[in-house]
Order: C-alpha cells, then structure tokens, then sequence
C-alpha cells in the first residue's frame, strides 16, 4: 500500500474490491468500477480511482445478485477468504424464496423422458378438450 493510502486512511476502490475478493482480478476490478456498477455511499462511480475509506457502504451489480458491503478496514493485500472477509460487513438483502412451480397439465415433469404411447393418447385428448 501507498504510504499516502496509509496517512489518509483510504484506498482506491478497485484495489479494494480485489483485496476483498468481490473479483478475481484487478481488471476486473476496475471494469466493474467504470461500468458504472459500484456505489459508494449511494453516489454512482465512473472512476476506479475513487477512494473509499472504513465506515463507506458499497452497493456492488453483478451479473446475478446485488452486494451491499459495508467497508470495515481497508486491507493490504489480496490474502485467504478468511481475511478478506475481515474487510467488510455484509449487509446484502437476503434472496427472494423460490416459487413452487406447479407444472402445467399438457407438459410433463422435467426428465420424465419421452411420452409413451399412453401418454401421447392422453395429452391430444386434453389438447382437443375430449
């Protein structure tokens, strides 16, 4: 780290999101940073060299879940889960729970196979409304 990261107590944003292991590069990092899917503070980011310091809430798009990590220390260097995780407080919603899907009467249970002659007969009777 800097030794002016160290004085002002901030480090940039997609250094970061690489120590904390939210990416798996660097690149990646500041690809994230300059598409416009990181907040800080709720203030959208265009910049990787944003810098962000410990008590900052990030609110991180990916491609299928939103992160809403809270910056806890400021880290210095990309180690092991177990003190990456250090660097932040989750505080993501919870996922929505899975509907029930209830399966239609003219499709059949997914990895049933092929419908028998039987079954064949019964779905054109339920197709035709006999």
């Amino acid at each position: 780290m800097s030794p002016t990261a160290l004085a002002s107590g901030a480090l940039r944003i997609d250094k970061w999101l690489w120590y904390a292991r939210v990416t798996k590069s660097r690149s990646l990092a500041q690809k994230l940073a300059t598409g416009g899917h990181v907040r800080i503070n709720q203030e959208k980011i265009s910049s990787a060299s944003k810098t962000i310091k410990p008590g900052d809430v990030l609110t991180i798009g990916l491609e299928r879940r939103v992160l809403v990590l809270k910056v806890v220390a400021l880290g210095s260097r990309r180690g092991p889960y177990e003190e990456a995780r250090l660097l932040y407080e989750d505080l993501s919603p919870p996922p929505p729970p899975k509907a029930d899907v209830v399966p239609q009467p003219a499709q059949r249970d997914p990895g049933a196979g092929r419908p028998t002659k039987r079954d064949r007969r019964q779905i054109d009777a339920f197709l035709q409304g006999d």
